[in-house]
């Protein structure tokens, strides 16, 4: 929705109410990304209780009103989440990314070393990380809900299948070509500001299709306004 996009939360939601009919999981799950980007706890709240309703057995909504909990420092209500997962039996799908190579599609899930170059695609990304550090770079670790430590959960965060992707892109492509990867779920927070900072690094673009849209990094930005 264009009033939520904008922070016209308060419009968007009258908008809403005014409407001849019921708001959709689409409707409702704009308003639950609005509501992250602008820290707006209540509306979040408000969105996400629908979509446990309209799809319960997605577990995007609970990550992202954990992610709401988590910027605003509400730890307990993070654990509430965290709860209510595991009361429900709602498993976080596994994020799985692709990219087509010389004709050939290389598939990467978080963490996993199977890859027959896996030993330079973890070089590279170590490599990268520095380099991030150094630009000012900060992994966002509380959007990760794994009950772990700050280091294990900033493994977790940097070993994500998009990071190993375009980790494995950057050794087996040209110099200066555009990356493209496929994702099956959204792309999270912690990727999408590690990309503005290494598609600059690496000057080269970055395009990530993740379920809801399409990502274009260039320059050290997103083509989608840092909305998704």
């Amino acid at each position: 929705m264009s009033l939520a996009r904008a922070g016209k939360l308060d419009d968007a939601m009258d908008l809403i109410d005014k409407m001849p009919f019921e708001a959709n999981a689409s409707i409702w799950g704009a308003l639950l990304g609005a509501a992250r980007i602008h820290k707006n706890i209540e509306l979040g709240k408000r969105a996400a209780e629908m979509l446990f309703i309209l799809e319960p057995e997605k577990s995007g909504t609970h990550v992202l009103l954990a992610n709401i909990y988590a910027s605003a420092r509400s730890w307990g209500n993070v654990a509430k989440v965290r709860r209510l997962m595991k009361d429900n039996k709602v498993k976080k799908e596994p994020g799985m990314s692709w990219i087509e190579v010389k004709d050939k599609i290389y598939t990467f899930i978080v963490g996993n070393r199977s890859h027959s170059r896996s030993e330079e695609i973890y070089a590279k990304l170590e490599e990268l990380g520095h380099l991030m550090t150094k630009a000012g770079y900060v992994p966002m670790i509380e959007i990760d809900l794994h009950a772990v430590g700050k280091r294990e959960k900033e493994l977790l965060l940097s070993y994500h299948s998009e990071k190993l992707a375009v980790a494995f892109a950057l050794i087996a492509t040209p110099p200066g070509t555009p990356i493209r990867v496929k994702k099956n779920l959204r792309i999270c927070l912690d990727c999408h500001t590690a990309f503005k900072y290494i598609c600059k690094i690496v000057s080269r673009e970055i395009i990530i299709r993740d379920i809801n849209r399409f990502h274009r990094f260039r320059d050290g930005s997103c083509s989608c306004g840092d909305y998704w």
